[in-house]
């Protein structure tokens, strides 16, 4: 894609932070998945590592080499005339600024990074570390002269027993994340939890993403907590998996 329409891009996705409160991007799949998402009025969208993952017969957790990922992205970014951000997991064992570069080379103009290393194991990164792997992204896409919007995730949450007992620990790494160049701070596994997205919110200045349901979830609740930006992660395509079942289930033999 020429570099000049992917830096319009990541202006006008960074725009669609500020004017939307919360900014909702669907969570697609597949040329089909974003084109109807543009066409029921979205501005911008993610492509999801898991549902991106399934619609291939691959597995999550970094079960796609960073290339293929790349492959399948390209067509999607292409069909449609929005901003795009990728999930990109935890980087899949690339340098931030071979991330960078190939998530430029076919146009996408964001991203998602976690601390979980599935590749190594599972292992999550330690605050510094995943904090300088930030850092690095931030720096490499300044290099390259495209703004591309950082989401900077923590798993924390979904790692603990008991998420409230591990609050201190993630607000110190999303503030971390926050300082080392993330545009958006994404703490998953606690968007039912409206003690823990008010604790998380207030303590960071920038839009915190959250995960939400299309159907189950309300967006008017979400935006009085204050989140600035969600999106779907598996659950879109996991709504569409019960109502295409609702449809053809009285056809099954």
């Amino acid at each position: 894609m020429d570099t000049r329409i992917t830096v319009e891009r990541a202006r006008l996705l960074k725009q669609l932070h500020a004017d939307h409160q919360p900014l909702v991007l669907p969570t697609v799949w597949d040329v089909w998945s974003a084109r109807t998402a543009v066409g029921a009025g979205f501005p911008a969208l993610t492509i999801g590592s898991h549902p991106l993952a399934d619609s291939r017969g691959a597995s999550d957790h970094e079960g796609q080499t960073f290339e293929e990922v790349l492959a399948a992205v390209r067509p999607i970014i292409a069909a449609v005339d929005v901003p795009v951000s990728v999930d990109l997991e935890a980087g899949y064992g690339q340098t931030p600024a071979d991330l960078i570069a190939g998530l430029i080379d076919v146009g996408g103009v964001g991203l998602n990074v976690e601390d979980t290393v599935h590749s190594e194991g599972g292992r999550v990164r330690g605050t510094k570390e995943h904090a300088d792997y930030v850092a690095g992204l931030r720096a490499a896409a300044d290099d390259a002269g495209v703004p591309v919007w950082v989401n900077g995730r923590t798993d924390l949450f979904a790692h603990a027993q008991d998420a409230s007992a591990v609050l201190d620990e993630a607000i110190e790494r999303l503030r971390a994340l926050e300082q080392a160049g993330a545009d958006s701070l994404y703490p998953v596994a606690i968007q039912d939890n409206d003690e823990l997205l008010t604790a998380v919110i207030g303590a960071v200045s920038v839009p915190v993403n959250s995960t939400a349901h299309p159907v189950k979830h309300d967006l008017d609740r979400f935006r009085r907590l204050g989140v600035g930006r969600i999106t779907y992660g598996p659950l879109l395509q996991a709504a569409m998996t019960d109502a295409m079942k609702e449809a053809i289930g009285p056809w099954a033999p």
